[in-house]
Formats: C-alpha cells, structure tokens, sequence
C-alpha cells in the first residue's frame, strides 16, 4: 500500500481557478496584454517594410482617429458591433452556442429593403420606416427562433443549425437582388424612399440606440426575471429543470430576444446606413461579436469597452497596411491575430492560474 502511494506523483504543472481577482489588477493585465501585443505587432510590421515602430503606431491612431470623420466613423461601427455582442449575448449566457448572428441581421437588413423597394413613393416615409422596423425585427426573431425551436424539442446541434441558417440567408438576399436588379449587374442602388432620419448627424443614431439597448440588457440579465432563468439554464438544464424553470420556453424565449436585435441592426444598417443590402451587409460582425463577447466575459458593459477595441484595431490596421505599403490582407491579418491572442491569453490568465509542482525536501536523518 506503501508502495502505490509512493508511486502516485503530483502533476508538474496543474491549472486552478482563481478565487477573486480585484478589477485594478484586471486592468492592468489586459492594458499590458494590450500595449505588449501591439508592441509585438509593430515590430513584425517593421520586419516586412523600411518603416519604423513609431510610423506604426502613428498609422494606427491616425487611421481609426485622424478626422472628426474617422472619429464618428468608430464610434459608429463600434455601436453597431456593440448592437450584434448585444444579440448574442443572452443566448451566450444560456449556452446556446449561437453562429447565426450574420444571417440574423441580412434577413433584418434584407426585410427593411423590400419595405423600402416595394413601399417608396407609394405611402409616406413614416409608414415606411414603422414597417421597415416591425418587419426587421420580426425577420430577425423568427430566423434565430427556428433553431432554438428545433434545439428546445428535439435537441439538434445549435452551432451548426445557426451556422447553416447565415448561408440561407445570403442565398436569399442574391435572390432578391436578382429580381430586383434587372441589369443583372448584382448591384443595388441606395433605394431614396424610407430613410431613417438623422439626430444631430449621420452617425449618431446608432450610437444611442445600441448604448440604451446595452443598459437595458445589463438591467435585464442582471435584475429581471427572465435574466435569472437565462443564468440557471445556462448553468445546468437538469438545476433549472428541479426549481420548476420551463427550459423550452426559456430557449426559445431567449434567441427569440436575440434575433429581434440583431435584427434591430440590419433595420439600421439598411434604414439609416447603406439604403441597400448585399450579402456582405453584416460585414462578419456576427462572428467578431462573438469575440467582443467572450474577451468581456459576459459583461455588457465591459463589451462596450471590448467592441471599441476592436474597432480600433480594425480601422487602424487599414491605414497601417497603406503606410507600411502591404499588397495584400495577410500582414495585416496577422498583426491583428496577434494582438487578439495576447488578449486572450491575458483573459485566460485572469481566471486561471498555473501552479507548479514544488521540489519535494529530502529529510537527512542522522
């Protein structure tokens, strides 16, 4: 018995979960992550040009910062990424693996268009936008409630169902496109009819729209009712199951919420943006909310914070890949993943921690 005990050795390194950390010390971890990323970033950047590290910072903050234009420009694609992490994020909280968020927002965008098309000229541009808003969200609800349908009675797998759902989507905005553009030229123009109005310029809708909805999302997971069910679902269905929660109904429930929203985006990305839609309307923020999502573990508010990164380094990149003078995405995609990973890596190392096995102390018996 002795002996097997002797046998049994400790791991040389284990991974544990770390108790509580203070929010000052989780500051300081992602702003290092952040500031050692770049700064890793910059230097492979310098290696493929005859550009310095300081052409490259420059370019970044010029390129997301440089004109009161670029500014807003931030500030409102950072809302509407801010709007998608909003969509997914109750799903996220439940466990529901939800992928569909880019077919989510072209049927929203695909459904405001066809009011806009088959309305303009025909009823005032009140009614129009009321319908375009209605049928935007109603489109989004309904495509992110037949997977939840489907997972809630018969238990399929939601990551490929959703997944599915965004190549369903764009199949059918070509088709619209096709019978709408008869020059066959795949294109269409921005429609003039049913045009959101602005509130103090172009940009500033979708910032207070998507920030509210953020607040009220907050409120809502945190305080409401349903935002508990959600919490209990997404820890165990067998828990939720024993307090009397209807899991089915909260599935349901729940990506029916988030399809509204993201829905909610396509009416603004269609009524108040573009005027059109294409099938790269949604511009993959389906998946990169996914990421704003993660990186904020959950939080809505912290998602504001990690929407606005991401933006940043998106619009920056842009102008580093002209000043650098790169001819193709490659680099670019690299220096973001880069700077991606080590904010990963520091979210990992913020909930977890590396212990060591420690050398055992031979006891010399005299």
């Amino acid at each position: 018995m002795k002996k097997n005990k002797s046998n049994l050795k400790e791991p040389f390194v284990r991974i544990v979960k770390r108790d509580n950390i203070k929010l000052p010390k989780i500051i300081l971890i992602y702003s290092i992550a952040i500031v050692g990323g770049l700064l890793l970033s910059g230097f492979i950047s310098v290696l493929f040009s005859e550009k310095g590290i300081g052409d490259f910072f420059e370019s970044l903050f010029t390129g997301a910062l440089g004109s009161e234009r670029k500014f807003w420009l931030l500030l409102q694609d950072t809302a509407l990424l801010l709007g998608t992490s909003m969509a997914l994020l109750p799903a996220f909280k439940m466990k529901f693996w939800n992928l569909g968020g880019n077919g989510q927002i072209l049927v929203g965008c695909l459904s405001a268009i066809a009011c806009m098309f088959y309305l303009g000229g025909k009823v005032s541009d009140s009614v129009i936008i009321l319908l375009m808003l209605i049928a935007s969200v109603a489109a989004g609800a309904v495509w992110a409630g037949i997977p939840a349908i489907f997972k809630a009675k018969f238990n399929t797998n939601e990551s490929l169902f959703t997944l599915m759902m965004n190549y369903i989507a764009q199949g059918l905005v070509s088709l619209c496109i096709t019978i709408w553009v008869k020059s066959g030229s795949g294109v269409l123009a921005p429609i003039a009819y049913g045009n959101v109005p602005e509130i103090g310029n172009k940009y500033l809708l979708p910032i207070i729209l998507f920030v509210l909805i953020t607040v009220l999302m907050h409120i809502y997971l945190r305080s409401a009712k349903h935002g508990y069910e959600i919490s209990v679902v997404g820890e165990s269905i067998n828990t939720a199951k024993y307090v009397g929660i209807k899991v089915d109904k909260v599935i349901i429930r729940t990506m029916l919420l988030s399809g509204a929203i993201a829905g909610l985006v396509g009416f603004i990305l269609a009524g108040s943006i573009n005027h059109t839609v294409s099938t790269a309307s949604a511009n993959n923020m389906g998946f990169t909310g996914i990421m704003a999502t993660w990186l904020a573990s959950f939080n809505p508010l912290l998602i504001m914070l990690t929407s606005f990164f991401i933006t940043f380094i998106s619009k920056g990149m842009v102008e580093v890949r002209k000043t650098f003078m790169f001819t193709n995405d490659s680099i670019s995609n690299i220096v973001v993943g880069i700077v991606y990973f080590a904010v990963i890596v520091c979210s990992f190392f913020i909930n977890y921690k590396l212990v060591f096995r420690k050398k055992e102390k031979e006891e010399i018996k005299k």
